[in-house]
């Protein structure tokens, strides 16, 4: 027996809002029947788990202890401007000189993750 991981829940002030930016992030649709003010909704990926989201009543407070982790279909750093722009915000920089590590950035309610090397960037550096 096993279990499957369904989705990844986050909690939030603004379901709907929160949900909007990752659906801009992964370029995958906020779920149909949900709207401003809606107390749930998510983000339908079309692999792995759905991205749920919860409006609750208290803030973030702390570092999350689960994070997601992207890997762009782009280069890293163009990615990273993107993601900026959409309203995501710089946490810290572990990208090392040779190209290797990883950006963290932190989503408008200020819920971290993580941006890895492309597969692309990830190719260049084997050669």
């Amino acid at each position: 027996m096993i279990s499957v991981v369904q989705n990844v829940a986050i909690d939030c002030a603004d379901a709907y809002a929160l949900a909007r930016f990752w659906s801009e992030v992964t370029g995958h649709p906020v779920g149909p029947e949900t709207g401003p003010g809606d107390h749930e909704t998510q983000v339908l990926l079309p692999e792995g788990p759905v991205l749920y989201f919860n409006q609750v009543p208290e803030p973030k407070t702390v570092k999350n202890r689960i994070h997601l982790c992207l890997r762009p279909s782009s280069s890293r750093e163009p990615e990273i401007d993107r993601l900026l722009k959409l309203g995501a915000t710089w946490v810290g920089d572990h990208r090392q000189p040779d190209g290797s590590g990883w950006a963290v950035l932190a989503d408008p309610e200020g819920n971290e993750f993580c941006v890895l090397r492309s597969e692309s960037d990830r190719a260049a550096m084997s050669d």
